[in-house]
């Protein structure tokens, strides 16, 4: 039996960085894992040299973890064209991301598509493809991008399957593109996975393709179907549930994909303060057949 590719979000903070990361990773019993390489709120980021990415590699090896995914940061917004600052960031900060994803040894630099922030859809899509083309056209390196479906909250880009298609239709090199799977975000777009499983993976198979998926991201949701909110929860106390998040972590036709839990820590009993990961414990829930 082929082996599942299950991992969650980790850390990559002090002095092992990646190293620990991958430590990190194994004590979840994680295959795979995804990391941010700084902040996901700032651009503050260490040389890549100090990153300690071949002893990570060296340990990642003897932990029988082969990938990893790396997330690029929330504030790159290319979707942006009511300050012009701000795309003009994204542009640069995601050139310099996907130098760091090479550098990394990942393939897959996940990215949020954008917001349009009060111009419109139509304006947005249109500034994403214009700075997804100004970033690939010039770059060469051995990464794709993928694009992650969004729940649709404020002016979030990237909610509906047809949004995402907008996109890579005016992206000159397609074939960097690719798509990252969120169950929480597409439950809370309104796709009804519950209900309707494989009419909602025929509906993306029809309108992107099911072999652009690169990554999945394994969330519960905290909100029904079509709430456009966007909070995940752990994975059986949320409103998609085990069952579906099981049938897609075991569906044949994902084998081969990263599935990226990036459910809530938890608390301690008799505390607020949520200190405790959960991956381990839904790891092996998870993979239970």
């Amino acid at each position: 039996m082929q082996k599942i590719k299950l991992g969650s979000h980790v850390k990559m903070a002090g002095k092992e960085m990646f190293l620990g990361s991958v430590k990190e990773a194994e004590s979840y019993r994680a295959n795979v894992l995804m990391l941010y390489t700084g902040a996901p709120q700032n651009t503050v980021r260490k040389e890549i040299g100090a990153l300690n990415i071949e002893a990570g590699w060296e340990y990642a090896k003897k932990a029988g973890i082969e990938e990893i995914v790396v997330h690029a940061p929330y504030i790159i917004n290319l979707g942006n064209t009511v300050k012009l600052e701000t795309f003009e960031l994204g542009v640069t900060f995601l050139e310099k991301e996907i130098k760091r994803t090479a550098a990394m040894r990942s393939r897959i630099l996940v990215l949020h598509p954008g917001a349009h922030v009060g111009a419109g859809e139509e304006a947005g899509i249109a500034q994403i493809i214009k700075g997804l083309n100004l970033v690939l056209d010039k770059n060469e390196d051995d990464v794709f991008i993928a694009l992650e479906t969004m729940a649709g909250k404020g002016s979030e880009l990237g909610a509906t399957f047809e949004e995402l298609k907008r996109i890579y239709d005016g992206v000159h090199k397609k074939d960097r593109l690719r798509v990252c799977f969120d169950t929480c975000h597409v439950n809370d777009a309104g796709y009804p996975l519950v209900e309707d499983y494989e009419g909602v993976l025929q509906q993306f198979d029809e309108v992107i393709g099911l072999s652009q998926i690169a990554v999945i991201h394994i969330n519960d949701s905290m909100n029904p179907c079509g709430a456009h909110k966007d909070r995940h929860a752990n994975i059986g106390e949320g409103y998609i549930g085990t069952d579906i998040l099981k049938k897609i972590v075991h569906d044949g036709r994902f084998a081969e994909i990263p599935k990226i839990l990036e459910t809530p820590w938890i608390c301690e009993e008799g505390s607020k303060e949520k200190t405790i990961p959960p991956y381990k414990e839904e790891i092996a829930m998870l993979l239970e057949v």
